[in-house]
């Protein structure tokens, strides 16, 4: 299905944009002190009152926190294993990313804890072995689906893969296969890892009674010389709101419900979860939700209950608003900027010189006829598109006056002590955390 628009995993989790529960500006790290706020509500504490099991295996990356407060077993989820954050937030040069004895490559962090491999709330290897992460990733998760249709239980299974972050790393099952190199392999990996999980379903005997749905968590990055990406048509990459950096490839699978075929309606992660309690018959939570149920687009071909979508930066500010707005087939940017992480690109829009910019009157561009968005239609030679902007201008105004934002939980600061540490007395620290 397509277009998919993405924003970040809290939004797909909350159904909220992450405005609102103060996921903002930037992303985590391991000392810091915020976190996912206890009091929003993810799709496995919407499902669990439903006698769902539920479980989260690869990327977390929603905070910490003191007593590890913030992790995925607080938040609705039975199981849990995986790596807290990002990959290479952590010092990676002299670990392995490719067998025999490949070191990793590229800058990761410096001067905190290695990557922990965490079960639930229990550090249980650091730094964990990037050539056995995605066969543990894969065996949780094929246990956890067997487990539960063995007890005959509903269930809800999160997998936000690290492939293909860098730094990119993969195992002897896929290490050195694939004709793209590194990335390549990687990518590999990680679709045998879903072949793994579709063929649990179907050895469990559940195939044909589960919702799959696969998409991605931003644009790629496009400095492909050390991590792979690229946009195609689209304009930009990650950490712009330009198309590259926000539309994502997405798949929804389930054998003899929804027929093959592809559609064009707009839609968001942010409608899975409004889309996922309709199918298990559970309540919304009641809060402001800025998804919508795309059971009419995914069941019966119907159009989009979604009309517009909002477009903000990694770094939001409440007096800007949202950098982009999308209605129907045309989107109008009322603020633009570059990133380094498109910085490889041609066009120069992207590059991380292309600093913070207001379009007044804002660049409209047509998504159906222009997908790339070269052809700005808010120009005196276009007078016909003026009822168009002020169309996106009073959404814009409507869904700004009803937007409150959060407390920003990066903003809290970060404290090295609550860097997830196997031997929390050691010392030197953050040398001395390493356990197997």
């Amino acid at each position: 299905m397509k277009p998919f628009v993405m924003y970040q995993r809290a939004a797909l989790l909350t159904g909220r944009y992450q405005t609102r529960s103060g996921i903002y500006p930037g992303v985590f790290y391991p000392g810091s002190r915020g976190g996912l706020p206890l009091n929003e509500t993810t799709i496995a504490e919407v499902l669990k009152p439903s006698g769902y099991a539920t479980a989260i295996v690869g990327k977390w990356h929603l905070g910490v926190g003191p007593n590890r407060m913030y992790l995925p077993t607080n938040q609705g989820f039975d199981h849990y294993l995986g790596v807290p954050y990002s990959h290479d937030q952590g010092p990676c040069q002299n670990l392995t990313c490719f067998p025999p004895d490949i070191q990793c490559f590229g800058m990761c962090d410096q001067g905190v804890v290695t990557v922990p491999l965490m079960a639930n709330d229990t550090i249980k290897q650091q730094p964990v072995s990037f050539l056995d992460l995605e066969k543990a990733y894969s065996d949780f998760a094929t246990q956890f689906i067997s487990m539960s249709a063995r007890r005959k239980q509903p269930f809800f299974l999160y997998y936000p893969s690290h492939h293909t972050h860098y730094p990119q790393f993969a195992g002897e099952g896929t290490a050195g296969k694939s004709p793209r190199g590194p990335f390549g392999d990687a990518l590999m990996e990680f679709d045998s890892t879903v072949g793994n999980l579709i063929q649990a379903l179907e050895d469990s005997g559940v195939h044909n009674n589960t919702f799959l749905f696969f998409t991605a968590d931003n644009g790629p990055e496009l400095m492909r010389m050390s991590r792979g990406g690229n946009a195609g048509l689209l304009k930009c990459g990650k950490d712009t709101t330009y198309d590259g950096g926000m539309r994502e490839p997405a798949i929804a699978y389930w054998p003899g419900t929804i027929k093959p075929g592809v559609t064009r309606a707009l839609a968001s992660t942010l409608d899975l979860l409004p889309t996922i309690a309709a199918l298990a018959g559970a309540e919304l939570p009641r809060v402001p939700l800025d998804g919508f149920d795309m059971s009419g687009i995914l069941f019966r071909h119907e159009p989009s209950r979604r009309k517009a979508m909002f477009y903000y930066p990694t770094s939001p500010i409440e007096k800007y608003g949202p950098f982009a707005v999308r209605l129907g087939r045309y989107k109008a940017h009322y603020f633009t900027k570059g990133s380094i992480k498109s910085s490889t690109t041609p066009d120069q829009d992207c590059h991380e010189t292309a600093f913070l910019k207001h379009h007044d009157p804002p660049l409209l561009f047509d998504l159906e006829a222009d997908p790339s968005e070269n052809y700005n239609l808010a120009t005196p030679g276009h007078p016909e598109f003026k009822a168009v902007l002020q169309q996106i201008q009073d959404v814009k105004a409507e869904f700004e006056e009803g937007m409150v934002f959060g407390e920003a939980q990066m903003r809290k600061g970060i404290d090295p002590a609550l860097e997830p540490c196997c031997t929390p007395q050691c010392s030197p620290k953050p040398t001395c955390c390493t356990c197997s």
